[in-house]
């Protein structure tokens, strides 16, 4: 008897995300297309994402475009939950995870931050994948344990270190997101929704006096790219962590 999804699943958790046995088309197409697997599927769907947005990608859009019916991606993948994961996995197994080093703990842990923010951002939306999600996938909790590794040899005390994971990633995610959903915007309008910082500048000053802060600090509450802000907020969880070793 065939192995069923879950059980699929299940040896891809313990030997990692790979290739498994075709499964067989069924309809018309049966027998002149390229044999359903995981790496195909993922592939597929990363290619919806790159082109549609995260929010096209479904079971019946992914099997449409494999130009097979659903039941042949559920040879391979238990739900579309599965597949969340298996795309989560392969962005991570991009990640470089260095050598932990005290010495430049704080630089590496943005590193894998912002390598991870640029995974995200290549397929539009896609981080919405990860929220919500156990870390279960072999690639996946590679990256929690590089970070895990990494705060440890900054002298983060261990409790501190597995929330500032959580802390930092779902940061990540919705830093993504929201930039993500942001060009969305911009590319499928003329452009005249967006309000520049100039035109920003300009209504702040425009306010009445009931707003004296934002119109003296318009300057600041505007300035800087989203690349400048998202360093700065990871720097600023970072360096309040309880435990850190000072000057490291």
């Amino acid at each position: 008897m065939s192995p069923t999804p879950q059980e699929r699943r299940a040896a891809r958790h313990q030997l990692g995300t790979g290739s498994s046995a075709p499964a067989a088309r069924r309809g018309p197409s049966a027998g002149r297309k390229t044999p359903i697997t995981v790496e195909a599927i993922i592939s597929t769907a990363f290619g919806i994402v790159a082109s549609e947005g995260y929010e096209a990608l479904s079971m019946r859009r992914l099997a449409t475009v494999l130009e097979t019916g659903p039941s042949s991606l559920y040879a391979h993948v238990v739900n579309k939950e599965d597949l969340d994961e298996l795309l989560i996995g392969r962005l991570c197994a991009g990640i470089d995870l260095p050598e932990p080093d005290p010495g430049s703990w704080r630089q590496q842990l943005i590193s894998v931050c912002t390598q991870l923010r640029d995974q995200y951002l290549r397929y539009p939306g896609i981080s919405q994948a990860a929220f919500a999600a156990a870390p279960s996938n072999p690639d996946t909790l590679r990256v929690g344990e590089g970070m895990l590794a990494i705060l440890l040899a900054g002298g983060i005390d261990p409790q501190a270190a597995a929330w500032a994971i959580d802390s930092l990633s779902l940061y990540v995610n919705a830093y993504s997101l929201e930039v993500s959903l942001a060009d969305r915007r911009v590319s499928r309008s003329d452009g005249s929704w967006v309000v520049s910082r100039d035109e920003l500048l300009r209504r702040f000053a425009a306010l009445p006096a009931t707003f004296p802060q934002t119109k003296r600090y318009a300057a600041e509450l505007t300035s800087g790219t989203v690349n400048d802000r998202f360093g700065f907020t990871i720097g600023l969880m970072i360096d309040g962590l309880p435990g850190s070793r000072p000057g490291r």
